[in-house]
Order: C-alpha cells, then sequence, then structure tokens
C-alpha cells in the first residue's frame, strides 16, 4: 500500500511540470534576419513603411511622430499641431474670455474679469462704489451735466461714422458716434466659442491633413446682421468655412450613382503673393421631390420669455410657416415646447392637416425659464415613437440658445446629444434673435448630433434656408462625410486649411466609422481652401524646420505632377460602413486672372471672413480688393446672394471708415 501511495504522489508530481514539446516549441516565432527585417522592429522590410527606423506595428513600423515637439507623441496628443503641457493632454492652456488669464487660474473662465480678483468681474458693490463717487465729482466741478442713459431699440441704423466695442465683464457695448455724442444701440451678451487659426505645416513633417465637412451657414447671416445694424463684428462668431458654404457653386452633378461629385482647382491666392490655394468642392445629388423619402419631423420650440422679441417668437412661426409649405402629405409633424418644463403641444400628424398645425404655432406665447435639455429629450423620443425605417426622421430646433435649467451647460449638451446621435435622428438648429444669442451652444449640438445650423435674422433667410433650399437642409443623401488630403513635397512645401478649425480630426480617423462627421443634404455644395506655399518659395509664414538626425526625409519615389491625393470616405444617411472614394490633383500654373467666377469668388469670401477675423497670417487687407475680385466673381447671380455680399463688403467699409 505504501508503494502504491508513493506512486500515485509521483504521477501527480509530474503532471503539475509543464513540459515544452516539440510541437509548442515550433509555434514560437524567431525573429527575422536583419536582410528581411533592417531595423529589427519585427515587421517585414516589405510591410515596414519605415524599414530603417524601429517602429510600432499599429503605426505601420514607424515611429510616432511629435509633430509640435512638446514632448507628446502624435497619438497621445490631443493638439498634435500645436504645443502644450502634458497636464493638459499636450493642447496650450485655453483664455475662454479673453481677459489675459488662462482658464487653469482663472476663477470665471468664461467671463473677463481683473487679475486682482481671480480673473472674475469686479464686484457690483466696488462698482456702484465707483459710480457714486464719479457723480459726486461731477456735481462737485459742476463742469459736466448727468444725463439719464437713453436704450435705443434693437432696430437696424443707418451706415455708422465710426463704432467702438467695449468689453464690460462680458458683456459688448456696441456704440456709435453721433452729433450728440456716442449713443448706446445695442447691449449684448451673445457667447461665441473662440478658435484658434490653422497654422501652416511643413509638407516634409505631416504632409497628410483630415477634417470634417461642415454645411453650416450660421456664422455668415450672423455676421451680416452684425453689420447691417452698423456694430462692431466679434472676431468669434466669423467662422470662414461657414461663410464660403452660405453660397452655391456651380459643380456638375454626380456621375455613377455617387451621392456627390468632386471637383478641384488650384490657382494663385489673393492675400498673400506667391501663394496658392486649393479648393476643393462637393456637389450632392439632385434628389426630386416625388423621389424623396417620407420624413418624419418634430418641431422643439424655445418658448421661454427670452424669446419674447419681434425678431425672435414671432419670426420663428413665420419660418416654420414657410417649412410647413414644403411638406407632403405623407410626411408628419408633431410640435414640442420648452419653458421651464417641457410638453408635447401637437402629437405628430400629417402635413395635410395645415389649418391645425399652423393654429398650434399661433397658439404659442413666450414666456419662463429655459429648459432646453428636457425639451431635447422630449422631442426625441417623440420622433423615436413615430419613427420611420428608411424615412427622414428629424428634430428641428428653434432657439437663441439662451438654455437656463437642467442640461444646459455646452459640455453637458454635448454629451446628450452625443447619445440621441445614436438613434438615428437626424438634427437642424434654427438660431434666432440678439443680445443674449448662444452661438456656441447651438454649434455644439449641431456638430455633435448628426445636424446642420443656420442663423435665421430674417423672413428673407428664412425663405432661402428653410424654402428654396429646403431639400439640401431637411434631406441627408450622405453622413460622416470626412476629407483626408496628403501632399507631395515635391511640390508644396507648406499648407494650412482655411477655416473648419473646429471640424479637424486626427489622421486614423479617417478610416475609423465611429468618429462622427458632417452631413450632406440633397444638392447641397461644400467648399474648403488650403493655402499652399509651393517649393523654392521664400514666405515669412514658413514654420521652421527643424533638423531630423534619423527620420529620412527624402522622397526617391517619382509621382509625376501630381499636387496630392485626396481622399473622401462617407455613409450613408442609414448605413454604419463608409465607402471611399480617391481624387488626383495635379499641379498648374493658372493665374487667377484665369480662374473661374467661382474660384475668385469664394477667394473673395474666404477673405473678408479672414480681414473680420484680423488674421496674422495674410499680407493684404485691403477691402477694395476683396470688393473687386468678389465683383469679378459674381458671374450669373440669379439669386442675388453674390451682389448682397458686395454690398456688406462695401458697408463694412463704411463702418470701418
Amino acid at each position: 500500500m505504501k508503494k502504491i501511495s508513493i506512486s500515485i504522489l509521483a504521477l501527480a508530481l509530474l503532471g503539475s511540470c509543464k513540459t515544452k514539446n516539440v510541437s509548442e516549441s515550433s509555434k514560437e516565432s524567431k525573429p527575422l534576419s536583419v536582410k528581411k527585417d533592417k531595423d529589427q522592429d519585427g515587421i517585414p522590410n516589405k510591410l515596414d513603411q519605415c524599414p530603417e527606423i524601429a517602429g510600432p506595428i499599429e503605426n505601420n513600423g514607424c515611429p510616432w511622430p511629435d509633430t509640435d515637439g512638446d514632448g507628446l507623441i502624435d497619438k497621445d496628443d490631443a493638439c498634435p499641431t500645436v504645443s502644450g503641457p502634458a497636464e493638459n493632454n499636450g493642447c496650450p492652456w485655453p483664455d475662454t474670455d479673453g481677459d489675459g488669464i488662462l482658464d487653469k487660474d482663472d476663477a470665471c473662465p468664461t467671463v473677463p474679469g481683473m487679475p486682482e480678483y481671480n480673473g472674475c468681474p469686479k464686484p457690483k458693490t466696488v462698482t456702484a462704489q465707483e459710480i457714486s463717487y464719479s457723480i459726486e465729482n461731477v456735481a462737485m466741478t459742476g463742469n459736466t451735466r448727468a444725463k439719464k442713459t437713453r436704450n435705443i431699440p434693437s432696430k437696424p441704423v443707418k451706415q455708422a461714422k465710426a463704432v467702438t466695442d467695449n468689453k464690460v465683464y462680458g458683456k459688448k457695448i456696441t456704440t456709435t458716434k453721433g452729433k450728440k455724442g456716442i449713443q448706446q444701440i445695442n447691449n449684448t451678451n451673445e457667447e461665441y466659442n473662440s478658435l484658434v487659426e490653422n497654422p501652416f505645416e511643413l509638407t516634409k513633417n505631416q504632409s497628410v491633413s483630415t477634417f470634417s465637412i461642415d454645411v453650416d451657414n450660421a456664422s455668415y447671416s450672423n455676421v451680416r446682421r452684425m453689420i447691417n445694424y452698423g456694430s462692431a463684428v466679434d472676431k468669434d462668431a466669423v467662422r470662414v468655412e461657414e461663410m464660403m458654404n452660405y453660397f452655391k457653386y456651380d459643380y456638375p452633378q454626380p456621375e455613377n450613382k455617387q451621392p456627390f461629385s468632386i471637383n478641384t482647382e488650384y490657382s494663385d491666392s489673393p492675400w498673400n503673393p506667391n501663394h496658392k490655394l486649393l479648393k476643393i468642392g462637393l456637389q450632392g445629388k439632385n434628389v426630386a421631390m416625388e423621389n424623396l423619402p417620407n420624413s418624419n419631423i418634430i418641431f422643439l420650440i424655445d418658448v421661454s420669455g427670452s424669446m419674447n422679441e419681434s425678431n425672435k417668437l414671432p419670426l420663428l412661426k413665420s419660418s416654420f410657416k414657410v417649412l410647413l409649405d414644403q411638406l407632403r402629405p405623407q410626411d408628419k409633424v408633431g410640435i414640442v415646447v420648452y419653458a421651464g418644463n417641457a410638453g408635447t403641444v401637437l402629437e405628430p400628424i400629417s402635413a395635410a392637416e395645415k389649418e391645425t398645425i399652423i393654429k398650434a404655432l399661433d397658439n404659442l406665447q413666450a414666456g419662463g425659464s429655459t429648459a432646453g435639455g428636457e425639451g431635447i429629450e422630449l422631442a426625441y423620443k417623440l420622433a423615436q415613437g413615430n419613427f420611420i425605417k428608411g424615412g427622414n426622421n428629424r428634430v428641428v430646433l428653434a432657439t437663441d440658445g439662451d438654455f437656463n435649467v437642467g442640461v444646459s451647460s455646452e459640455k453637458g449638451l454635448e454629451t446628450l446629444i452625443e447619445q440621441k446621435r445614436k438613434t438615428g435622428i437626424f438634427l437642424t438648429c434654427l438660431g434666432y434673435g440678439m443680445g443674449n444669442y448662444k452661438d456656441n451652444r447651438l454649434e455644439t449640438l449641431a456638430d455633435k448630433g448628426n445636424g446642420n445650423y443656420a442663423y435665421i435674422d430674417n423672413l428673407q433667410e428664412a425663405n432661402k434656408f428653410l424654402g428654396r433650399e429646403f431639400a439640401g437642409s431637411m434631406y441627408a443623401i450622405a453622413k460622416d462625410v470626412k476629407i483626408q488630403i496628403e501632399f507631395n513635397p515635391k511640390f508644396v512645401k507648406s499648407y494650412r486649411l482655411i477655416g473648419y478649425e473646429n471640424r479637424k480630426l486626427r489622421n486614423e480617423d479617417f478610416t475609423d466609422d465611429k468618429i462622427d462627421a458632417g452631413e450632406l443634404g440633397s444638392g447641397h455644395t461644400v467648399t474648403a481652401l488650403y493655402e499652399v506655399i509651393p517649393t523654392g518659395v521664400s514666405s515669412v509664414f514658413l514654420p521652421k524646420e527643424n533638423k531630423l538626425k534619423y527620420s529620412s526625409t527624402m522622397n526617391t519615389q517619382n509621382f509625376g505632377d501630381e499636387l496630392a491625393t485626396i481622399k473622401f470616405r462617407y455613409k450613408k444617411p442609414d448605413g454604419d460602413k463608409s465607402t471611399e472614394i480617391t481624387n488626383v490633383v495635379k499641379n498648374s500654373q493658372e493665374s487667377i486672372a484665369d480662374s473661374s467666377p467661382d474660384y475668385k469668388f469664394v477667394s473673395s469670401v474666404a477673405w473678408f471672413g479672414l480681414v473680420l477675423r484680423d488674421s496674422k497670417l495674410i499680407k493684404e487687407k485691403e477691402l477694395n480688393k476683396i470688393e473687386d475680385l468678389a465683383k469679378e466673381g459674381k458671374n450669373k447671380d440669379e439669386e442675388g446672394y453674390r451682389s448682397e455680399f458686395i454690398r456688406l463688403v462695401q458697408s463694412y467699409k463704411a463702418i470701418k471708415k
């Protein structure tokens, strides 16, 4: 018995020992020879994009770059082209309110303030004491007579001789100089996200640029409102891509069942001598009204107290009647409103029941606080309950953006709308009013919610966006449209994207179908401009070159006269997988005089936008030259929008005198 026990114990010990047999050892991969893997990073030379330098397989055998030289490699850097500290994920610390105090040190980061109050405005008690002291001084000297401040109603004014724009603790007071001194035109508390202008990139360091399309055009009509009222233009209200995309361009219809055509043109830059511009234009397929899918549209209307002005709720009602005129009997409309709380005013019914819908609109009254987040929740719930498979399911939000109850912060709204995006319901944001207009919130909602965004400053704009451009505004033919361009260093020394600052993507996002991008509507046109510094050209705007020891900067391959290769990715409106299209652009010596009218006009619009933003990357800022170029590009202008732009430049010239 003892022998049996010993035998069992011995067998147990042997079983617990793992032995390596021949078949297991043969499965282990042996290191490749230097001949087959020169840099010994485990990737064969033929598959290694950087065979001389070891790098991870995730980056195709190349080392991760650090474009901005801040010590964080690009894959871990939230701002890979701008140097910033590791504590802020590689981004420079922002100064949201522009008071000179970085947000990390600012106790009131969204309201301009003073260093002695930790970035917050001066306390009201202190201000009151100063005003009281000032009045006493005036009374004592007897040289100045106290005057009552007269509030001028918000209405268009005659062209101003001079304009000043004074910031007072987060509010802007726009004034115009007249014979009787300075009078107040409009006291505003509008909010815009600050943008950092895209810098020039050295092609040899970073030859690839990626961004999402943007069909929003709110910035142009908002800027137009500011100029027409004779006020200064807030540079953060100017998004150059939205100004360019306000206009239609003469691009051909797509062929071969593609959702859009691709159009490029390469010519001289009007604002920087010896620079070039590459214009990229997309033309969405025109879908006939009878072929458009059935619609399930929920009007989400802000009826809070802040909407109780003539250019808000009354204009909003008129706008929705324009939209209603475009809908067919097979389309459904519902109405949700929100103030202190949200509620359903009209369950979805056929658009043929126009009288019932109009009566519901006309009965709306403004009053109360603004629970925008609650309204969004209810509108999406109603849209989901009436969801049309393969149809056009959309929430149309109309507001001044002044949310102040419940979910109201930009971040909170962003999280909420990103969740709603997954429902397959699209979003259109319509902005109204001025004074307390919150552009930043509406832009965030549209960008993150499979949406588009327009600013309705008058009924003519409502007729344009919701009437003439109804199909493009309300029916998506492609979603998550991304553009990636690779420049050939043989012809391009440096480049930068004009506008689209808040639509830029990481290069690896291009093939990632989980990453959200812009939507393209039926018949929509989208245009983008790249400014190029050609090889052999000396420019004050060229970035400083770093001498690299290990990275190869020479490309021995010959691609002929290829200037760039552009790739486009898109999904069908109800799809989850993207399709890719590639287009090659040839180098050209075309002068701006020989360029197309569209090229001249879109260049003039971008130029004007850069001047309004006070761009530090343009030399020529003469408004007369912008006007002349716009006139050269006016072309047929059947709808008169290009002529209106020319008049806008002329009005701005008068304001600046």
